[in-house]
């Protein structure tokens, strides 16, 4: 049996209503999905936030649903690359407008990328005037190409790195002293942060307290521009996924607080990517880090 066969084996019955996280899902489904499983091993399962077995539909049914995807990822885990690619062409509906974004592109990088759209430049040209990552051509060329040939924006939503590093050195308060031109690239001033947010916490322990404050801070300047991104490029009916960083996007921390400052009633699904070394269950410090849960093998073959 075909990866495909298991990923789309399993449908819902009935509509489904979203909220900001999954809903739990017909005990039928979820037991026929675990038979499947069972039976046919599979490079990836997915769970929902309390950890119960999950299917893709399940995801496309709640994307659908949904103002703003967060689709956190593991920059070199091929899996989770072709998901997103297969999630943006799930939910690419007529009745919906669909655009893509991802923290990959930063915001001065917009035009060449709008020029690489529209068939302006090449692909050779698009790589020497903007900074893509080692892994662009395996793991975002596709689905920047999705957007180029189904007319779809896609946009640069992250901060000039120059600027995190900037803020990383001198504060957030010094982008005031930047020029017109720069202010153009970040989010309005001055940045909003709030240092209980707990992935500023989480890095701030993980640091040591290397760099202070200002090392959560040169974070926290990338989610706001990220969030900013989104929301000023939000569809009047429509959808925006974004490809990002999953500690970008875990616990409803980062880019989504920075969403809820701007809209509360946002509708944002949130899906995480974990690597265990056994996928069978889901690690207990994986539960409630997102809508949706992903869990990879840890020695799968990575993209750099």
């Amino acid at each position: 049996m075909n990866i495909r066969f298991i990923l789309f084996t399993t449908t819902l019955l009935g509509s489904i209503p979203f909220t900001s996280s999954a809903q739990k899902y017909n005990k039928k489904t979820r037991q026929a999905t675990a038979n499947i499983v069972a039976s046919n091993p599979s490079p990836y399962l997915i769970y929902t936030s309390e950890g119960e077995l999950a299917s893709f539909d399940e995801i496309i049914e709640a994307a659908k649903m949904s103002d703003v995807i967060l689709f956190g990822e593991l920059h070199d885990n091929p899996m989770i690359h072709w998901l997103q690619l297969l999630l943006t062409e799930a939910i690419d509906v007529e009745e919906r407008e669909l655009i893509l974004g991802a923290e990959m592109f930063e915001t001065d990088d917009q035009l060449p990328l709008n020029e690489y759209l529209n068939g302006v430049i090449n692909l050779s040209k698009l790589e020497k005037n903007t900074r893509v990552w080692p892994n662009f051509k395996t793991d975002y060329l596709p689905l920047l190409d999705y957007a180029k040939e189904n007319k779809h924006k896609f946009i640069a939503t992250n901060v000039p790195r120059r600027y995190a590093s900037f803020v990383y050195y001198n504060g957030l308060d010094t982008l005031e002293y930047l020029s017109h031109d720069a202010k153009q690239l970040l989010p309005p001033l001055p940045i909003l942060y709030d240092g209980t947010v707990g992935c500023y916490v989480e890095i701030l322990e993980m640091s040591g307290g290397h760099g202070g404050e200002n090392l959560p801070k040169s974070q926290a300047l990338k989610d706001a521009c990220m969030a900013h991104n989104i929301s000023i490029n939000l569809p009047k009916d429509g959808i925006f996924i974004h490809y990002n960083g999953a500690f970008h996007s875990q616990n409803q921390d980062g880019i989504a607080w920075y969403l809820r400052q701007t809209n509360p009633e946002l509708k944002v699904l949130t899906i995480d990517a974990t690597e265990q070394e056994e996928i069978d269950h889901l690690d207990a410090e994986r539960m409630g880090v997102a809508d949706f849960i992903i869990a990879t093998p840890s020695n799968l073959t990575k993209t750099h």
